[in-house]
């Protein structure tokens, strides 16, 4: 046996490049684990020596957020899945966020992985997984898809989990966010009802963050030329950062870390997400991809995160 070597919590480090922009991805869960523009930090990620925490940067695919009690019904029959949500009783995140994806191809502005889910206790279908981050004078785009190769129709919904940042602290920040409405939910964050946005979450006007708390989704994006795009800017110094997603994502789930000691309002998760939490039972926006060969089996969607300076517009 060759002797041992030691590899980073989160795997092999893929690191990429372009117009000034830099981003590391990780063999962990396909990870974003590094972006920055100019050496001005985008994204809040984590250490080459640490494991992902709060969910940072990765991609949350066959699912993003929470199935309650990880049960659900489709095609008929009943499945549990696992609870990786223990305290609130849920399944959470889909079933790529920790395993290791297989880099197929690495040039020196993107790179592109893969992971084969295979049938399983809970979600019984073989999904094809593939990521592809690409950085250009427009910033990063992240192209995600997914292919059912079982010979049964199955369901689907994606999402991904970057923190924005803008220096440290979000209070301060301008958020412009064009959502129309939101999502209240349980104690568990299980949505039972979408609202309008009230004046306390309407940022379709850029205004300062202040106190306002984050951990629900908004809907109703709406768009210039099929994007919807949500941005943080220091009014100080005019820097900012943007995120935008196509036409597939309809839903943002925006998240200020409140509950996390030592990590609260640092930076606010803005997660593209194409169905809101708990789509396996609602069925809201839930994708079902249609059996392997036919038309529909394949899923493919992208978003994008560029820096913004004094004389960017929003959009």
């Amino acid at each position: 046996m060759a002797p041992s070597h030691r590899v980073a919590p989160s795997g092999e480090q893929y690191e990429i490049a372009a117009a000034g922009y830099r981003a590391v991805v990780t063999e962990s869960g396909g990870a974003l684990r590094l972006l920055d523009h100019g050496g001005r930090a985008l994204v809040d990620g984590f250490g080459e020596d640490e494991m992902s925490s709060g969910g940072r940067g990765q991609l949350l695919m066959p699912w993003p957020n929470r199935i309650r009690d990880g049960r659900y019904s489709f095609g008929g029959r009943e499945h549990q899945l696992a609870l990786t949500e223990p305290k609130r009783s849920n399944a959470s995140h889909g079933l790529a966020r920790w395993v290791a994806w297989t880099l197929e191809e690495h040039t020196a502005n993107s790179v592109s992985l893969v992971h084969r889910v295979m049938a399983q206790s809970g979600y019984p279908w073989a999904v094809d997984l593939h990521v592809l981050y690409d950085l250009g004078a427009d910033g990063l785009t992240v192209t995600q898809t997914a292919t059912n190769l079982s010979g049964e129709a199955a369901p689907y919904a994606c999402g991904a989990h970057p923190y924005l940042c803008v220096g440290e602290g979000i209070d301060h920040l301008e958020l412009t966010l064009p959502a129309s409405t939101r999502t209240l939910t349980d104690d568990r964050l299980i949505p039972v009802e979408t609202v309008p946005v009230d004046a306390d979450h309407d940022f379709r006007t850029p205004r300062a963050i202040g106190s306002t708390a984050f951990d629900e989704t908004y809907g109703d994006l709406s768009r210039d030329e099929g994007l919807a795009t949500a941005t943080l800017r220091d009014p100080a110094s005019g820097n900012g950062v943007a995120l935008w997603v196509d036409e597939r994502i309809s839903w943002l789930l925006l998240y200020s870390a409140d509950d996390a000691p030592g990590l609260e309002r640092r930076s606010l998760a803005v997660e593209p997400m194409t169905a809101p939490p708990n789509a396996f039972n609602s069925g809201t926006d839930l994708v079902t991809l249609a059996p392997a060969g036919e038309p529909g089996d394949e899923l493919s969607v992208t978003w994008g995160i560029r820096a913004l300076n004094a004389t960017d517009e929003a959009h």
